[in-house]
């Protein structure tokens, strides 16, 4: 019996070769194998869920307004991880830092570290795994 998980799963064709980001490169018209975004992307499907990004504080790491990030609850948030995190009730996307002291950085000069104050109210809700940027 087919599960409805497996109905739904779209394997989508991986080149083999990687694409130029600099000066175009000839590329061959080889297919390496077929992917599952999926598979690749989701490592625990019951920690695992989506988010879109809001505004341009994360900019620098890649993430940009409407991204849909991908989030998994179950990755031990360690220094360096982007986050995602709920501070005094409001959630927002950042990268952890831990040493010297614990805070939120953004990656846009723009805006101010977030101090980890074990006096407010804070909670690190999953680690971001990806982020999808549309064009």
């Amino acid at each position: 019996m087919i599960s409805e998980d497996q109905k739904r799963r779209v394997n989508l064709p991986l080149f083999n070769d990687k694409i130029a980001v600099g000066w175009p490169s000839p590329a061959d018209d080889y297919v390496e194998r077929s992917i599952d975004l999926n598979e690749y992307l989701v490592k625990n499907s019951a920690a695992t869920y989506f988010l879109r990004a809001a505004g341009d504080s994360m900019i620098n790491a890649g993430i940009h307004n409407d991204a849909i990030l991908i989030v998994d609850r179950s990755i031990e948030p360690t220094d360096g991880k982007i986050v995602i995190a709920s501070v005094d009730g409001s959630y927002t996307c950042k990268r952890l830092q831990l040493y010297p002291k614990p805070r939120l950085i953004a990656e846009n000069i723009k805006y101010p570290p977030i101090k980890i104050d074990k006096k407010e109210d804070f909670e690190i809700i999953g680690v971001v795994l990806a982020a999808i940027n549309q064009f």
